[in-house]
């Protein structure tokens, strides 16, 4: 299901690059769309679901479904209001958000109305993906993970309906983007209801910042605002430090950011919300053998699909811009932009789906704290490296600093974990290690020897695109499976370790 949300998240991007390129329109909206979207993932998907997940699969394990309930109406009345708060402070102060998370935007007093204009009708999104998000929690602890993947969907649908059917009626067409935006939020809400209702946990608010549970989860949430989306916060910091680069630059950043998040949302967000549940309870449970190996699972996961994805990125950068977005509105320019911030970013994807994955190892616990320390630590290396290059390398200095302090931060969550008993190497790794440099090897060889100049893929035209990179893609994964296989690896092993 997060397959089918990721693949047509990337044709809703093939559609926006198409009718609105890498101009001020597109600028404007990336930037009033990911003020919302960073938040719900800063809140909703990130501080909130992991401190929300681990209470409530304590109740699951020592309450009745009464007392279950009681919380689940209490934290959708608390959540709630809260939301709703910010929404309408965030709506009438949305011209000085804007300058705060786009400054560089004061010289273009049009780019800087148009994103205030558009903030002001995307923000609500944030009160109602962070209740859907609060829905799709309970789904997950309840095993129920089809439906909150799924999810997802509905905001591509409704962004490509906007964009190729309400866009063209518009005075300012780019003003359909932020009404799909708003539309999408409300759809996604109301699609999980039923869902809940069936499990018998449809909330009823009830704002109680009382309730004991309530409590737990604020004081596990404050801190973990920076632990678990410290990725996230480097993105927008991004962005701002983007605004004031060349007009297009928030656009290459973007479109390069989206193709690293298909692999990332894919299989390391994927993961990441199958293993939170299940860490939880083995902590609860106190197993922590099972929770070792649980972890164990998941890190050999994300490599056995991060590293060839990484390198993908980072030597199909042109092919892979030039096949889905280069039609329309986009140049051949900002192709060759977004590709020197898409190799950056590709470098540093398996830092990022690495956290993903450990992350969950302290929130599973409870422990807020240490994700924090390492996150301070990881945002502050990253601005610092982020002045560092962005003189030279501009917008691609942005996404490499970012890469940089996400291995940082993952290498810094793996020691602390390591040093607490609870990630250590299971028997097999070497045979692994030698299985992952086999098949990686014969990737990298096979996209050297068969990949055509990027010439060439300007050359051709939209089918011949798609049917080349198709083709790769199909060899690629075909070599790789090979390779694996060849070296002993089965599907029973991965099987096994979970």
């Amino acid at each position: 299901m997060t397959m089918v949300s990721r693949v047509l998240g990337l044709v809703r991007d093939m559609v926006i690059a198409a009718a609105f390129g890498a101009g001020t329109g597109a600028d404007a909206f990336f930037v009033a769309f990911k003020i919302p979207n960073f938040l719900r993932r800063l809140f909703a998907e990130g501080a909130f679901n992991q401190a929300f997940v681990p209470v409530l699969a304590e109740y699951q394990t020592k309450v009745t479904k009464a007392d279950i309930k009681r919380l689940v109406d209490s934290v959708a009345g608390a959540l709630g209001l809260s939301l709703l708060l910010v929404t309408l402070l965030a709506m009438l102060g949305a011209h000085y958000i804007t300058w705060i998370f786009a400054p560089g935007f004061n010289a273009d007093p049009q780019k800087f109305a148009l994103a205030v204009e558009m903030l002001r009708i995307t923000f609500p999104y944030l009160l109602l993906i962070s209740l859907t998000a609060f829905s799709g929690s309970i789904l997950n602890a309840y095993k129920q993970f089809a439906v909150p993947a799924f999810t997802p969907v509905w905001l591509n649908v409704c962004m490509i309906c906007t964009a190729l059917w309400l866009a063209p009626q518009m005075q300012t067409p780019v003003m359909a983007l932020a009404w799909g935006v708003l539309i999408a939020g409300a759809v996604q809400f109301t699609f999980q209801l039923p869902f809940l209702y069936r499990l018998g946990l449809l909330p009823v608010p009830r704002p109680d910042f009382q309730h004991e549970g309530v409590r737990r989860i604020l004081k596990l949430m404050l801190p973990a605002l920076f632990g678990v989306s410290v990725s996230q916060i480097n993105l927008l910091l991004d962005t701002v430090l983007a605004s004031f680069l060349q007009t297009g630059s928030v656009s290459w950043l973007y479109f390069s950011d989206r193709l690293s998040e298909l692999p990332l949302g894919v299989f390391g967000i994927a993961i990441a919300t199958v293993i939170l549940p299940s860490l939880s309870r083995q902590h609860a449970s106190r197993s922590q053998e099972d929770f070792a190996r649980t972890l164990d699972w998941a890190i050999f996961m994300i490599l056995l699909i991060g590293i060839p994805a990484s390198l993908a990125l980072v030597m199909l950068a042109e092919p892979l811009l030039i096949s889905l977005f280069h039609y329309g509105a986009l140049t051949e320019h900002d192709v060759a932009m977004s590709a020197m911030s898409l190799r950056a970013y590709g470098l540093g994807l398996l830092a990022f789906m690495l956290i993903k994955v450990l992350a969950p190892g302290f929130y599973a616990r409870q422990d807020t704290r240490t994700p924090v320390k390492i996150g301070i630590w990881a945002m502050v290396a990253n601005m610092v490296m982020n002045l560092l290059l962005i003189w030279p390398l501009a917008h691609a200095g942005l996404a490499l600093a970012t890469s940089l302090s996400a291995f940082m931060n993952a290498g810094c969550l793996a020691w602390y974990l390591h040093r607490d008993g609870l990630l250590h190497a299971q028997v097999g790794w070497a045979k692994r290690t030698v299985q992952l440099l086999v098949a990686n090897g014969g990737l990298v060889v096979m996209i050297w020897l068969v990949v055509p100049d990027k010439v060439v893929w300007f050359a051709w035209h939209g089918m011949e695109r798609a049917w080349h990179l198709a083709a790769l893609v199909v060899a690629g994964v075909v070599l790789y499976a090979a390779l694996l296989l060849a070296t002993g690896l089965r599907p029973r092993h991965l099987r096994a370790a979970a």
